[in-house]
């Protein structure tokens, strides 16, 4: 590990769906389970059936560990006292589409509108991962020479073989329901930051996004804090799954920042792989794990 590693800030956010204890079946109640939690660490998601914890910033993975245990032990209680449970993993096999709700949110509701079977079929959950880079040009420049690296992190994360009661054939269903976004997949490679906005700027006048939050690449600069995010995970079952890809994926960003601050040429394996290897590698992973 370098030292960029060991002093770069590492954080997650986890989705989890929200089940009925007794018939095992998704239901529409984060709402009631988001009421006794504190909203600084959780918060809704697109669908009533999911809630997401948020870790704070931690330089230190046993740290994060804490974090994410705390956090799930938390949802845990709160969901004992009103007959639910937690679920980490990227989809549930008792799903029901018609009985599931939208939050309530001027931004969701939208998105309903914008996109129908989409969002009304996004009953998955999955882990981001933030590692701290504060130059947005570096956030930029690291986000498309991460791309060859991603697929084994999808691998490591595949929990949702079950889609609607079906065994799909797929480690990670999840994330062949989430690559129908429009935005969804591996990143282009991009000069600047200033380019990159354009090309939100530009999506966003199209129509085909309503804000920067709606850029669902792989991996991408977030919208709204100083880091490079990870998005192409599942939720995971275990803690020790999602530390082991947040230090992996840290370290894949330590050394391509390393690789910048010293001048040097692109890798061979980043200047060789095509971004349409990239999506196979990616369906492979979902596919095998």
């Amino acid at each position: 590990m370098t030292d960029l590693a060991r002093g770069m800030a590492v954080g997650v956010e986890e989705e989890f769906h929200v089940v009925d204890l007794g018939t095992r079946q998704l239901v529409p109640r984060a709402g009631l389970l988001l009421q006794q939690l504190p909203p600084d660490r959780f918060t809704q998601e697109l669908h009533r059936s999911v809630v997401e914890a948020n870790t704070r910033p931690c330089t230190s993975l046993e740290d994060l560990s804490r974090e994410l245990t705390g956090l799930r032990a938390d949802a845990v209680a709160a969901a004992d006292g009103l007959g639910l449970g937690i679920v980490a993993a990227g989809t549930v096999p008792l799903a029901d589409p018609e009985t599931m709700k939208i939050s309530p949110d001027p931004r969701y509701e939208q998105m309903l509108a914008d996109y129908q079977a989409l969002a009304r079929e996004q009953l998955i959950c999955g882990t981001q991962v933030h590692a701290e880079v504060r130059d947005r040009d570096l956030a930029v420049a690291v986000t498309h020479r991460l791309a060859p690296w991603l697929p084994p992190l999808l691998a490591l994360s595949c929990s949702s073989p079950y889609w609607m009661g079906a065994d799909t054939g797929y480690a990670s269903f999840r994330s062949m329901v989430w690559q129908r976004w429009p935005t969804a997949g591996p990143a282009a490679r991009f000069e600047s930051a200033e380019e990159y906005d354009a090309m939100v700027d530009e999506l966003i006048r199209s129509g085909v996004i309503s804000d920067p939050g709606m850029l669902y690449f792989d991996v991408r600069p977030s919208a709204h804090v100083p880091t490079v995010e990870l998005r192409m995970c599942d939720a995971c079952p275990r803690v020790d799954d999602i530390v082991l890809i947040a230090g992996l994926f840290r370290a894949l960003v330590s050394r391509e920042l390393d690789a910048l601050a010293a001048g040097g040429p692109r890798s061979a394996a980043e200047e060789s792989v095509r971004t349409e290897l990239v999506r196979a590698a990616s369906w492979r992973a979902a596919r095998s794990g």
